[in-house]
């Protein structure tokens, strides 16, 4: 493992900044402080900025085949287009993998948590490739493979009307027979790969399988994973199945801990937010793809004020049609500055990058070795360039990076101590190839509606009211 010292670099300190030199050591920082014997290779941080890397803490890599195709529908009704596409294969798994790690790396993210979708008949191969994927480029993965148990056409209320569903091909059982030997298979922590247990939601999910997961992440002390209350149709539905609130019942079945990170959250109150910050749980929060499906404004601001973590996500690519992370860093932001009058709770460019970093960290239980600046943790580092336009002129350099339009601004990266990024440029593997390859597989094409989408849509509106 290489040793390096990056010398005279802009790192925050308390509400100033201060020129430092930082020793990494054998993959770990070893100091921080002026003027430091030079320890390895010599890393010139002159006119940068040093921070911790970024959780990308929930997306979906296999969207990236949809992007900018998929109409402006709700999620239910998006979903449903989603799955009319025609079925992944494994190279269209590993492509976006890289895809979506790439972007991630390129906009301040050491951390990527894919809630994989798993290709039926082929899941621990899609696993695996998607692990080989996030290897080859080096960032550090946390896979989440998407399960569940109960069809499509579960996740919508059923109204006044009495719903047949068809059974979902694959019992729960086997579902969770294959997330063990997914864990046995693929599980690294060490190594920066880890599996986490996480059952879709509440909308598409049975008891039995959020309970087995529970058990799985127990046994094999896994974090776990799932969205929550995205929309006001779950929120609906919630009420339908539970004849309480999603929260109330994860509660119950004792789904939440300080090992669960609980994606979107947007349809909750404020005795489920008193449940979140009890059992320690933690929000990922995804602004934009919460827009682009017109889901709602989560309640961040609340969040914050109750003591619950919370932490940034992209969320996939066909419902955000971007990995920028510095982008759902800025809208997560500013976003809630018209929920709350009180300008007092409003979220500072320090604390956003704060919630990026820490606030991911504490959510995947790693708060003690990643997350911050801190001798004895682990280096996942972002080097960002204070000379690109974009960060100009000199003002404050976490604000032009939070509420700016910051571009090709990251210089160098490092996970775990091994550099990923070397001027500006992806080094582990061959970003033009990835780009023609991406390119070659696609074509320019619209997506019309097909009839099994109309006829979801007609019971979405008359359940929602619409």
């Amino acid at each position: 493992m290489v040793n390096f010292t990056i010398q005279n670099v802009l790192i925050a300190a308390s509400d100033d900044y201060a020129k430092v030199d930082v020793q990494i050591v054998n993959g770990a920082i070893a100091a921080i402080a002026p003027n430091l014997q030079v320890i390895g290779t010599p890393i010139d941080g002159k006119n940068k900025l040093l921070l911790p890397g970024f959780f990308n803490a929930h997306t979906h890599s296999s969207e990236m085949w949809q992007r900018g195709i998929m109409s402006v529908l709700p999620l239910e009704l998006w979903l449903a287009e989603l799955y009319d596409f025609a079925p992944l294969d494994p190279e269209q798994v590993y492509l976006s993998a890289l895809g979506t790690a790439v972007e991630t790396l390129l906009s301040g993210g050491t951390s990527v948590v894919d809630h994989l979708v798993l290709i039926p008949g082929l899941e621990l191969e899609t696993i695996a490739i998607a692990t080989r994927a996030y290897r080859e480029v080096g960032i550090r993965a946390f896979i989440a493979p998407l399960i569940q148990d109960e069809s499509l056409t579960a996740g919508i209320p059923s109204g006044e009307s009495a719903q047949n569903h068809e059974p979902y091909f694959r019992s729960t059982t086997a579902t969770l027979e294959i997330i063990e030997e997914a864990v046995r298979q693929f599980h690294r922590p060490d190594e920066g790969v880890n599996i986490l247990v996480a059952p879709t939601g509440i909308q598409l999910c049975t008891d039995a399988l959020f309970q087995g997961c529970a058990e799985l992440s127990d046994r094999y002390n896994l974090c776990r994973h799932s969205h929550l209350l995205e929309t006001k149709a779950q929120e609906k539905l919630a009420q339908q199945k539970y004849g309480c609130t999603a929260v109330e019942h994860l509660k119950r079945i004792g789904y939440l801990s300080d090992r669960t990170t609980l994606a979107h959250c947007v349809w909750l109150n404020d005795a489920d937010i008193a449940i979140l910050a009890e059992t320690q749980s933690t929000v990922v929060h995804n602004p934009l793809s919460n827009l682009r499906l017109g889901s709602g404004i989560a309640p961040i601001l609340k969040y914050r004020q109750a003591g619950v973590n919370v932490t940034f996500g992209c969320d996939g690519a066909s419902s955000n049609d971007s990995q920028d992370l510095l982008e759902a860093i800025k809208m997560g932001s500013i976003l809630h500055n018209v929920t709350d009058s009180d300008y007092q709770h409003w979220i500072t460019p320090r604390q956003a990058v704060e919630m990026a970093s820490l606030g991911g960290a504490k959510g995947f239980n790693l708060a003690d070795k990643l997350g911050s600046l801190t001798v004895g943790k682990q280096a996942d580092l972002v080097l960002y360039d204070l000379t690109n336009l974009s960060l100009l002129p000199r003002t404050d350099p976490i604000g032009l990076l939070v509420l700016g339009r910051p571009s090709n601004v990251v210089d160098s990266a490092w996970v775990n101590g091994k550099q990923i990024i070397t001027d500006g440029k992806v080094t582990t593997i061959n970003v033009d190839e990835l780009r023609q390859e991406l390119f070659n597989r696609s074509q320019w094409e619209t997506k019309r509606k097909s009839q099994t989408v109309a006829q979801i849509e007609a019971h979405y509106r008359t359940v929602m009211g619409l």
